[in-house]
Order: C-alpha cells, then structure tokens, then sequence
C-alpha cells in the first residue's frame, strides 16, 4: 500500500488528547501472527443455569443463497502522540495503533481481505464496529468473524494493542491492558477523521452516529470500559459485544445508566480463562436491552476463532444484534433470538 498524506486530526472524543494520523503501513507486517496468547484467571466457579429464548435453531451453518460481498483490508497506522508506550527495554514513545481496516468494497464477491481494494461508497455510510484482541495475539486470529461483519454492511476496525500483543518488543505485558479502552476511543476519532471529504478515498464510508465497540478476553474488558466506564466511556459508542470479557479494576468502576450502549455478552460454558461468573456479573448489572449468548461447553478462544458450528453461531448472533442496535432493523430481534437458541450448543438469554 502506498503512504498516505499525514493529516492533523482535531480530537473527537471527550477525554482524548491531540491526535495525529500518520499514513498507512506499506504492506501487512508478517510479524503479525496470530499467536497463541497466556490467558489470565484460573477457573474453579460453576457456570449459570441456562435460560433459552424461542425454538431451537439449527446448528450448522445455512448455505448462502448468493455470495456475501467483496470485503476490502487497509491496514493504517495511528499514532497518539498525547500518549506514551513505555516498553520493557527502550525510551519510551507515541503510542502507535497499526489497525486492520476491513469494509464493504468493490470486488468479486465473496472475496474478502482485498488490499487496498476500491470502498463501495455508494451503499453507505456503515456502522464503524471497533474490535479489541485479547492478550498475547493480534487481530488476526480474529480474521473469519471480522471479515463476516464487514461482508454484513459495517466498517471494522481492529487495532493492534502496543504492549499486549504477541509481537510487542520484549514480549507482551499484560498490564498494559488498563491503556486499551483509551486505544480503543482513540481509533474511534482516528477512522473518522478519514471520514471527511477529501481526507482519503474512505471518505464518507463510516456513519458517526452508529458506532459499536467489541472485543475478546482483555480486548472485552477493554471494550466493556470503553461502553461503561465511569471515566472512561465513549458516548459516541451505541452497542457492545463482549466475548467472554470482564470488568478491569483500576479505571473507577462502572456506571449501567438508562442511557447505557445495548449490550450482547457472549461466555463458553467451560471457559477456565474468564470464568462465566465474570461475565455474569456485569451482564447483571447491565440495564436492558441486553443479551446473554452462553455457548454450551465452549472454552475461551475457539469460538471467535476457529471452533464450529459456534463460531458461525456467534457471527450470526453477532451481526443480528447490530443490525438490530446500530441499523435499527425491528425485524432482526427476532433473528437474533432465534439464531441464539440451538440444540445442545447455544442458548440466549434476552432482555430486550
């Protein structure tokens, strides 16, 4: 991919500092592997009882009855120059986002991660979805779901996390989660400052209006600060997805408000990585509409990634809630409900 033109960026956020957007990357970086990552909690707590809503669905996944569209993959490079990285060995620095942009495009369809390939602005705006990777990976091993929502009509963005993710200089420091929900709202403002006319050919691909934020493991504890935090939410964001995520300690607590993000959590039932008593604890606390998607027997990474028929039970689930919560289409609760009850491998809990 050729650079870009730097570009200033006024600051979009409530808390953000002076953003800066430098161009995009060349190429993918080959270092970005998708690594497989330690997890953090042991597990010793029973699960929840399961509470299903509607008839069973099926398990597997229905045959399209015509190819998704093309997906386009762009891979930027922000940088907060109000916020420093401060690594193991070094001076610190800017902290710097290399983020995947994924997004309807001009291509054959079906064909996803098209480099650079043409944005099909004629059909949007799109809802802009942020998506935060757990720990010791990176965005990539979280390719299939995004690529699925971004074929369904949004704009993904997934950063890569400085500090926690598989490749960071001197290995990955979990600490460094407390610093995420910040990346997270940064890249918000970051995308949109792409989003005015003439910035770059995305120009008017993202609605501002409609934006969700999600995440996996520490990427979810993330998201959740970014959707609910106290000091920390975002009030642009509309809707959350939490998989298999947790509330953080250290960023002054939790506020579930009348006027809270909707709310999809989705936990394995045999998760010994973040036990499901942690997701029940937010999901409790969380005012309507909200969703609880158990995945029965599932553990903590499988079925985001690679596990099925689960992980295309959570790409259904998943674009039925923001179709729903950010394209506000009535009809997609019920699919959404129905999609999330199947026979010995998922069941939803809804509170609409």
């Amino acid at each position: 991919m050729s650079p870009t033109s730097s570009i200033a960026i006024s600051p979009l956020g409530t808390w953000i500092g002076v953003l800066l957007l430098v161009g995009a990357v060349a190429s993918l970086s080959a270092g970005l592997t998708a690594a497989a990552g330690a997890q953090r909690r042991p597990a010793t707590a029973p699960t929840r009882g399961a509470s299903a809503v509607n008839a069973a669905a099926s398990t597997g996944s229905p045959a399209p009855a015509s190819l998704p569209p093309a997906v386009g993959l762009r891979v930027m490079r922000f940088v907060d120059p109000s916020r420093m990285v401060w690594p193991k060995r070094g001076r610190p620095k800017p902290r710097t986002l290399v983020t995947y942009v994924r997004y309807p495009a001009v291509g054959a369809p079906g064909q996803t991660d098209l480099l650079n390939a043409t944005p099909a602005i004629s059909a949007g705006p799109y809802p802009l979805v942020i998506f935060g990777h757990g720990f010791a990976v990176t965005p990539q091993l979280y390719a299939r779901l995004l690529q699925s929502w971004a074929q369904a009509g949004y704009v993904v963005a997934a950063p890569v996390f400085p500090r926690g993710n598989a490749d960071a200089p001197g290995g990955p420091d979990e600490t460094d989660v407390i610093n995420e929900p910040g990346d997270m709202s940064f890249v918000i403002s970051s995308v949109l400052s792409l989003n005015r006319p003439a910035a770059s050919d995305l120009a008017g691909m993202v609605d501002p209006t409609r934006i969700a934020v999600a995440g996996h493991s520490d990427g979810g504890e993330a998201a959740l600060a970014v959707a609910y935090g106290c000091r920390l939410r975002d009030t642009r964001v509309a809707a959350a997805v939490i998989l298999s995520g947790a509330e953080m300690s250290g960023i002054g607590g939790y506020c579930f408000g009348q006027d809270s993000p909707s709310l999809l959590a989705a936990q394995g039932t045999a998760d010994h990585s973040n036990e499901p008593r942690f997701t029940n604890a937010y999901f409790d606390l969380a005012q309507r509409p909200k969703f609880l998607l158990r995945l029965l027997g599932a553990g903590h990474r499988g079925p985001y990634t690679s596990q099925q028929p689960q992980l295309a039970i959570v790409e259904r689930v998943t674009i039925a809630f923001f179709d729903r919560y950010l394209k506000h289409q009535p009809e997609a609760l019920q699919r959404m409900i129905s999609l999330g009850s199947t026979i010995r491998r998922s069941a939803l809990l809804a509170d609409p």
